[in-house]
């Protein structure tokens, strides 16, 4: 765990992420009617229904398969030399910048200056149902812990098993996973919170969402 004053400084001297656009499978590579600099926009809508913008179509055995921006941001770099050549799996094709939202700033910010408890495997995970009730009807934050609690069920292979908490004692300050959607092993659940560093990470948290200016 880091000083969370710290994390935001850092935060701030870099406020973006960069991800390479990746061939899905090996083919012919046209790229669509993009420069680099544009403004890309990644899968929307509450299904995630509406595609993200196009960014290239990859031809193999002439079955043509679009490439398409997975996160909004700029289009920092873009592999032109490629137009139209044959590309194996996996190759870089460019590069989008992505600007932290407030919102991934805050999560950044728990994640590295609080306690995360992972997920041991990849499954489903639920509260157990008194602290499910307390989370829905007052909040996570209401929600005290310490280390051999019992606080999840875990959800695999149509079992049931309680998974314990293990970690410094503290508040719930936030949680990561969707009940209805398995979560990757060691992906963070929750993340706790020493009851004497709530109040410094809520003027931190604070801070970020009246003085953080989002980018493109």
């Amino acid at each position: 765990m880091r000083d969370i004053a710290e994390v935001l400084e850092a935060l701030k001297a870099e406020p973006y992420t960069e991800k390479e656009i990746c061939a899905p499978h090996s083919g012919v590579i046209t790229f669509a009617d993009i420069q680099e600099g544009a403004r890309v926009n990644g899968p929307t809508g509450a299904w995630l229904e509406t595609p993200g913008t196009h960014i290239a179509t990859l031809v193999r055995e002439k079955n043509p398969r679009k490439v398409l921006a997975s996160e909004r941001g700029v289009l920092q770099k873009l592999y032109a030399e490629l137009n139209g050549s044959f590309v194996e799996a996996g190759t870089p094709l460019g590069i989008i910048r992505h600007y932290l939202t407030r919102r991934e700033v805050v999560s950044l910010l728990l994640k590295a200056s609080l306690y995360a408890f992972n997920a041991p495997e990849r499954a489903k995970y639920y509260f157990v149902p008194d602290v499910d009730t307390k989370v829905k009807m007052l909040g996570c934050r209401t929600v005290s812990v310490h280390d051999g609690m019992e606080l999840f069920i875990v959800s695999r292979m149509k079992r049931e098993v309680p998974l314990c908490y293990s970690g410094p004692s503290g508040i719930i300050y936030d949680v990561y996973f969707d009940q209805a959607k398995n979560v990757d092993a060691g992906s963070p659940l929750i993340v706790v919170c020493p009851p004497e560093q709530q109040s410094a990470v809520e003027d931190v948290v604070a801070r970020v969402q009246s003085d953080w200016e989002e980018g493109e």
